[in-house]
C-alpha cells in the first residue's frame, strides 16, 4: 500500500475564559491546532495532530509513493526534516493509525498489546493560590483521579510548597502529587534564566515532606550534572519532555539523569523511537511515561504507545477546569477522551490511534 498524499487541516478554539498556564507569560485566547492527513492507495486515510506543521510545505515529495508500511524509512525521513525544520513527528502518528487501520488492529496492539488501560493523572496548567487549588485537588479527587500535578512558577516556590501543604490537607494521601517547575525549555521570547541548582536542590527537599511522587524540570535538560545531584533525595526527578532528538533523550537515560523519562511521541523523538527508549529507561531502573500536551490527538498517540509498551504507573491527563477541560484539549476529535470514575483512561478499541476528527471543522476525507 501507498501513500499518496500528506496534507494538513487547520483549525482554531476561541477561548474565553482565556487559559494562562504556567509555562506561557501570555494568556492563552485561542487554541489552534492542525489536523495531519495521510492519505493511501488502499482508500486508508490516517489522522494525527501534534506541532502545528508550519513550515512542512515541500516535504510531502519524501513521502508520497512510498510504502505505508516501511515505517523505519518514514522515521529516518522525519528525522532529516525535523533536523532543519520543526517538531513534524505528528506524521508518524497519522502513518501509524492508517497502519493500524490496515491490519485492523489498534497501535497498542502494534507496540505491544501491555494494557488496556493506565491509570491517569490530571495535569494541571494554571497557577492558583494555595486554596483555590488545594479545592481543584479535592474536584479532581471526587472525579475519580488518584494522582494529579500541579504547575509552581520559578519566582513562587514557596507558593507551591505552601499548595502541597493545603491539598495534602484537604484531600490526605487520596492522591499522588506530582510538580512541574518547567525549567527545561521556554516559550518564543520568554528569556527569563532557570533557577539554580541550590534552589531547585532546596525545593526538593521541602516537597518531600509532603509526599510528591516526582518533580519535573527542576533544571535544564542539558544540566545532567545538576539533575542527577537531585535525584535520590526522597522523590523522583522527571524531564525530557521536549527533546530534539533521540540522542539527546538517551544521553539523559544513559548518565542516569532523571528517573521518569517523558519523551513526548508527537513533539519530541517519535513514536517508533519510544520503544527503544522505554527498553533503554526500563533496563536501567527508570519509568517511561511520556508528556502529552499538545491536544487530543496527541494524548491519543501518547497513550496508544505506552499502553503498549507497558510499566508506566500514570499516563498524563491535561486537565485543569474550567479553563482547561476535555473539551476544549479535544476539539479536533468528534468526541473527548474522558478518564472514568475509576481514574483509568481506556485504549480506544477501534484501530489504528482509535479516534476519529470533528468533522464539523474539516472536510471528510475519502477513505
Amino acid at each position: 500500500m501507498k501513500i499518496t498524499n500528506v496534507r494538513f487541516e487547520r483549525s482554531s478554539l476561541q477561548l474565553d475564559p482565556p487559559f494562562s498556564p504556567n509555562w506561557d507569560p501570555t494568556p492563552r485566547r485561542t487554541f489552534g491546532a492542525t489536523l495531519t492527513i495521510i492519505e493511501t492507495d488502499g482508500g486508508i486515510t490516517g489522522y494525527g495532530a501534534g506541532d502545528d506543521m508550519g513550515g512542512f510545505d515541500g516535504y510531502e515529495k519524501y513521502f508520497i509513493g512510498k510504502d505505508l508500511f516501511d515505517i523505519e524509512e518514514h522515521v529516518r525521513t522525519l528525522e532529516t526534516i525535523t533536523f532543519h525544520a520543526g517538531r513534524y513527528w505528528p506524521i508518524e502518528a497519522a502513518i501509524w493509525d492508517a497502519i493500524g487501520k490496515a491490519k485492523q488492529q489498534t497501535v497498542a496492539e502494534l507496540f505491544g498489546g501491555a494494557e488496556k488501560s493506565i491509570p491517569a493523572y490530571a495535569s494541571t496548567g494554571a497557577v492558583m493560590t494555595a486554596p483555590e487549588r488545594a479545592a481543584s485537588a479535592k474536584a479532581i479527587r471526587d472525579a475519580g483521579f488518584k494522582a494529579m500535578k500541579i504547575r509552581v512558577p520559578q519566582t513562587q516556590l514557596d507558593l507551591g510548597i505552601e499548595t502541597l501543604k493545603l491539598i495534602r490537607e484537604e484531600v490526605g494521601n487520596d492522591l499522588e502529587l506530582m510538580v512541574d517547575l518547567n525549567q527545561a525549555w521556554r516559550m518564543p521570547g520568554d528569556t527569563r534564566k532557570s533557577i539554580d541548582r541550590k534552589t531547585a536542590m532546596n525545593f526538593v527537599d521541602a516537597a518531600v515532606d509532603y509526599g510528591v511522587y516526582w518533580i519535573e524540570e527542576p533544571l535544564p535538560m542539558e544540566d545532567m550534572e545538576g539533575l542527577r545531584s537531585l535525584r535520590g533525595r526522597g522523590t523522583r526527578i522527571a524531564g525530557g519532555e521536549m527533546v530534539r532528538t533521540i540522542h539527546e533523550i538517551m544521553t539523559l537515560v544513559e548518565n542516569d539523569a532523571l528517573d521518569v523519562i517523558q519523551a513526548d511521541v508527537v513533539l519530541a523523538a517519535g513514536m517508533h523511537h519510544s520503544i527503544k527508549i522505554a527498553e533503554l529507561a526500563k533496563s536501567r531502573g527508570h519509568i517511561f511515561t511520556p508528556h502529552t500536551w499538545s491536544n487530543g490527538y496527541g494524548l491519543a498517540a501518547n497513550l496508544q504507545v505506552t499502553a503498549g509498551i507497558g510499566g508506566a504507573p500514570f499516563i498524563e491527563f491535561p486537565f485543569d477546569p474550567p479553563t482547561w477541560t476535555a473539551e476544549r484539549r479535544d476539539f479536533l476529535m468528534a468526541e473527548p477522551m474522558l478518564v472514568g470514575s475509576d481514574g483509568l483512561l481506556h485504549v480506544p478499541a477501534a484501530p489504528g490511534l482509535g479516534i476519529e476528527p470533528n468533522w464539523s471543522l474539516f472536510k471528510k476525507s475519502v477513505a
